[in-house]
């Protein structure tokens, strides 16, 4: 499968199957309902519990408070309530919660067992505030809300002689505070690493696709190219021959048609990949036992194409074997379109630590020494050098001493390789 394939079966980077779970604390914990930021089952409860917990022993006897039962429950109660809205309104709440602390100590009621209403209520709202808003505003607000409870507190402390304040609402409030900005941060960080991961996946996506395009340009090329360097020899054999030696032209013509087949099939094989990921690549791309039927279509009159195999096969990898066809392909067709020569020849060398591939022709026999033809799109030579280079092997192409042209690919072959 292609990774064009394997990246869209898992556009998250992970599969299905491969997906890991959250750590084990993380399972048990309850959550918050991430598709909505109004009240739901934990904020009820936290309002709830304030209320009981710190409210309801005066409402039973338990502790007594200052102020009568309705205004103890009163207050309690307004003090709580806002807490259910705390994450859709943070910044309203904590300004609630501290309009009815600073009114609770200028009316002289005590509503918590503790003086000053100590209670969570003034840290829940500040550590909401902070993790909810933005660092400034939430220090700016916590510090108005601290002063304005100091200062009612202070008055209540010389009004009324049954009050007794310790002013211990910041010392609540402050760890609050950090605790929120550093929820805050990790959340902040944790967007910017999954902002960076799906940068990063769609930048990999990207540079699969531009490679996908690249591979099957240069295969649309060797393809048009070697197929109709064969059809314009062998129509001209058969136009020379058509009179003279109609069986021969007859051949000619039905080794144009077979090769024009082949390439059409093939053709429509490499741009079904491109246009279906899925496609199974492995299946539809050539190898290594179809060089032998590469340099067979090559064979005409005139032209000699020597085939030989050196060494043992290995089970190399289809994107390998591929390659190793498609430099076959390419030097055969320079040779058939510059290289004007009656003899080639093909081999192919396996040996433990490399692969190689040599194609040489002899050149004409009347004609200068043959040179790299630069008149073309230059994609020929430099298509089978990338090609090459992709598996960190060597690739020469250049004149020979004794005339004709010489291409020769080295592929460098791990135990990997060969498993």
């Amino acid at each position: 499968m292609s990774s064009t394939s394997v990246l869209s079966a898992a556009p998250d980077g992970w599969s299905a199957a491969a997906r890991p779970e959250p750590p084990w604390h993380e399972r048990w914990m309850v959550r918050h309902r991430e598709d909505s930021i109004g009240p739901d089952a934990i904020d009820i409860a936290i309002a709830v519990g304030c209320f009981v917990l710190f409210t309801g022993p005066l409402l039973v006897g338990m502790t007594r408070g200052i102020g009568s039962t309705a205004e103890i429950a009163g207050f309690g109660v307004a003090a709580a309530a806002p807490l259910v809205v705390r994450r859709r309104w943070p910044l309203a709440v904590l300004v609630a919660v501290t309009v009815v602390l600073c009114a609770a100590s200028l009316a002289d009621v005590r509503f918590t067992p503790w003086v000053s209403n100590t209670g969570p209520v003034i840290a829940v709202a500040v550590l909401t505030l902070a993790d909810r808003r933005p660092r400034r505003e939430s220090l700016i607000a916590t510090g108005i809300a601290l002063v304005a409870l100091c200062a009612a507190g202070s008055y209540a402390f010389h009004a009324y002689s049954d009050q007794d304040q310790d002013f211990v609402q910041p010392l609540i409030a402050a760890p609050a505070w950090l605790l929120g900005d550093m929820f805050r941060t990790r959340r902040e960080y944790q967007r910017s690493l999954a902002e960076q991961e799906r940068q990063h996946a769609a930048e990999t996506e990207r540079r699969i696709r531009a490679e996908e395009r690249l591979r099957v340009s240069r295969d649309v090329h060797d393809l048009i190219s070697h197929t109709l360097s064969m059809v314009a020899v062998r129509s001209g054999v058969a136009r020379l021959l058509i009179d003279e030696n109609p069986e021969e032209a007859h051949r000619a013509l039905t080794t144009i048609e077979t090769a024009s087949r082949s390439a059409l099939r093939e053709l429509r094989g490499v741009l079904t990949q491109f246009r279906e990921p899925g496609w199974n690549d492995e299946l539809a791309e050539p190898g290594l036992a179809e060089v032998a039927g590469l340099v067979d279509g090559l064979r005409h009159d005139g032209l000699v194409v020597e085939y030989q195999v050196i060494g043992v096969p290995g089970e190399y990898p289809a994107l390998l074997q591929t390659t190793v066809y498609r430099i076959v392909q390419e030097a055969l067709t320079n040779v058939v379109k510059h290289a004007h020569t009656e003899h080639a020849r093909v081999e192919i060398r396996h040996a433990p630590a490399e692969l190689t591939a040599v194609i040489t022709d002899d050149g004409s026999p009347d004609g200068p020494p043959a040179e790299i033809d630069t008149s073309g799109s230059g994609l020929g030579l430099a298509g089978m050098r990338e090609r090459v280079s992709l598996f960190g092997g060597r690739f020469a192409a250049g004149p020979r001493a004794t005339g004709g042209f010489a291409v020769t690919a080295t592929f460098p072959i791990t135990e990997e390789d060969h498993a």
